[in-house]
């Protein structure tokens, strides 16, 4: 007989539970996945899987007829990568089903049983079998999107990177800023490898913010991508500190810089694959790459000013984003440059009623401190490690890598600046 291909150790536990929401998820590679379903609820579930942003590169097709459906569709046609089966059957009868569809199955294909019995002795018997895993009915299509996942990620393999996309709602509200600076604390204060990836290829600021001049960036490869690998990529990699590599711009204009959709896909797929956090400097366009780079990102931050056309363009980018991101956690945003004097501004508490959610944190408005340090190429902890900004970068960082949760509480991350930006208002 023919056995499924057999994906993890015989192991006696259970299945394991559903998993967070905020858990991370490795994306899945170029699979097809064939699911074939009992219940309407399952068939809903999967589908809601398959327009999940983990799932873009992967074909997933569902259809509805369980064991028998999936023999006779495979009878005479090669099989997917994966088939997931749901079936309500008793033991013996859901063994006899995949004894069966083993003899229709090509070798190596993986296989994922959804059933409605917590038995340990099934499961064992599955595991015998081949089969890669075994879900409890009902399913949530975050755990379907995990399984699939971990189905192509080796037990030794290093975790995928966690990517962050920062944006400005509006440009010149110093997003570029807050990106690098949160950068800088991931690596330094959080001793995380990062990544800091300029996708403002004409304008970037990244390398003067760092005082870097590197003779190569993300250009070449954009330029190269029959060249991509991690070898190729990492010559790209300017250094800043011990944990923090930049991936720069070339900031000149001796060419446009038209791409499409997918072009920076492969160096997001070698970044992701070597380096554990990943910071994407996204410009404010809207072009198809860059709505990509937002979409398929781990968590988003839209940094915004306090005024009219950034409280729009905010609300649009969260909207469209929390409907192409539906088993995401919504897009964090903060409030940059509070208190420009003589300058009307939208208070962040009505910021945050438009919105329905509090502001990440609140930056005041600090043009001494933030100038030098611009026109330094330094970071703010370096021109003033004991400056309150340089907190609330490092509790930005925390809450963007996953160290921690971000505060319920009135006002976002109330950090001491909050009670400055009170003074100055009043």
């Amino acid at each position: 007989m023919i056995k499924f291909a057999l994906q993890q150790d015989e192991t006696e536990a259970a299945p394991a539970a559903t998993p967070e929401r905020d858990q991370h998820i490795a994306p899945v590679p170029r699979i097809s996945v064939q699911a074939f379903c009992e219940s309407a609820d399952t068939a809903a579930a999967m589908q809601a899987a398959a327009e999940d942003r983990r799932m873009a590169k992967a074909h997933l097709k569902v259809q509805m007829g369980a064991i028998p459906a999936a023999i006779e569709a495979f009878r005479n046609a090669p099989t997917p990568n994966v088939i997931i089966l749901e079936s309500s059957a008793g033991s013996d009868e859901l063994l006899a089903g995949l004894d069966d569809l083993a003899e229709v199955c090509d070798a190596g294909t993986r296989v994922v049983v959804i059933g409605r019995l917590n038995d340990i002795l099934l499961y064992r018997e599955l595991v015998r079998r081949g089969v890669s895993d075994y879900l409890i009915a009902p399913v949530a299509p975050l755990e379907l999107v995990r399984t699939v996942s971990n189905l192509f990620t080796a037990p030794d393999a290093k975790p995928v990177g966690r990517t962050i996309a920062v944006i400005g709602a509006k440009g010149g509200v110093g997003a570029s800023t807050i990106a690098h600076n949160v950068s800088w604390a991931i690596a330094r204060d959080l001793e995380l490898d990062s990544v800091v990836t300029d996708l403002d290829l004409p304008f970037g600021t990244a390398g003067l913010d760092f005082n870097q001049d590197p003779p190569q960036g993300i250009a070449d490869a954009v330029f190269s991508p029959d060249r991509i690998d991690t070898a190729f990529v990492d010559r790209l990699l300017s250094k800043c500190t011990d944990h923090l590599s930049l991936l720069a711009a070339p900031a000149t204009l001796d060419r446009v810089y038209d791409f499409g959709a997918e072009a920076f896909d492969a160096i997001f797929d070698v970044l992701r694959s070597t380096v554990p956090c990943i910071v994407l400097d996204v410009p404010h366009v809207w072009t198809g790459w860059a709505k990509r780079a937002l979409i398929s990102a781990d968590d988003i931050l839209i940094v915004a000013a306090p005024d009219l056309a950034n409280l729009r363009n905010a609300k649009n980018l969260i909207d469209l984003l929390k409907q192409a991101r539906p088993n995401d956690r919504r897009p964090y945003y903060c409030l940059n440059q509070i208190g420009i004097p003589k300058r009307p501004e939208i208070k962040p508490a009505d910021f945050a009623k438009a919105l329905e959610a509090e502001p990440l944190a609140l930056l005041p408005f600090e043009p001494q401190i933030f100038g030098t340090a611009a026109n330094n190429g330094q970071m703010i902890a370096e021109v003033a490690a004991g400056h309150k900004a340089t907190e609330t970068f490092l509790q930005m960082a925390q809450i963007l890598t996953g160290r921690m949760e971000a505060k319920r509480s009135r006002g976002g991350l109330l950090t001491p600046l909050l009670g400055k930006l009170v003074r100055r208002q009043g």
